[in-house]
């Protein structure tokens, strides 16, 4: 018996303008591709500093005076091993770099899903959890979390090397991040009340 259901109604094609503007999204394709540059740039710098945090503990001087001058330490009396406060430091500038790489996947991922094109990774395992509702609220949402995250760590980093910092700076860099919680307390807060509003409409 032949199959009765109607096919579904196709789309038709774009006129040549609006088509033109829709194909557009693929610039956007080089910037993705240049933060996936960075990501490999960050993955490097990442484990540079980590080889010489494991060359220093094993006592070299070289790499000891490599990490001061990266996390901008000083001390009064001349540093002839790690101590605490450096790989404290050392280490918050390595958590610093993930939390950054981190935020350069969900803006090449969510980024390239929401406003390129879909990646159809539905029913992959390795699907991102927070992919499968991602939209530009949802992720400007996550991006805001991600730059508290990340000024959170730059201000542990700022307090516990004080002494090398004006009390301008420490002043500034709290204001700024008291700025941050602020902003993303707004970003989500907006995001609420449209989402109540959308559903308002729909009932």
């Amino acid at each position: 018996m032949a199959d009765t259901k109607s096919a579904p109604p196709r789309n038709p094609p774009l006129r040549p303008l609006p088509n033109l503007i829709f194909a557009s999204r693929w610039l956007q394709l080089p910037l993705y591709l240049g933060l996936i540059a960075a990501q490999g740039v960050y993955v490097f710098h990442f484990w540079v500093e980590l080889v010489h945090l494991l060359e220093a503990a094993f006592g070299s001087q070289d790499a000891l005076q490599k990490l001061v001058t990266s996390i901008g330490y000083k001390s009064g009396a001349p540093l002839t091993g790690l101590n605490e406060t450096v790989i404290m430091l050392v280490v918050l500038a390595l958590i610093d770099v993930v939390m950054i790489s981190n935020l350069l996947i969900m803006v090449i991922i969510g980024g390239y899903e929401t406003f390129v094109s879909r990646m159809n990774l539905a029913g992959h395992p390795d699907q991102p959890e927070w992919l499968s509702h991602v939209n530009a609220s949802v992720l400007k949402v996550k991006l805001a979390t991600a730059i508290i995250g990340i000024s959170s760590i730059h201000l542990l980093k700022t307090f516990i090397n004080a002494e090398n910092y004006s009390d301008k700076v420490l002043i500034a860099q709290t204001a700024i991040h008291i700025a941050f919680l602020f902003s993303a307390m707004a970003i989500a807060y907006t995001d609420r009340l449209m989402a109540g509003t959308a559903s308002a409409n729909k009932h």
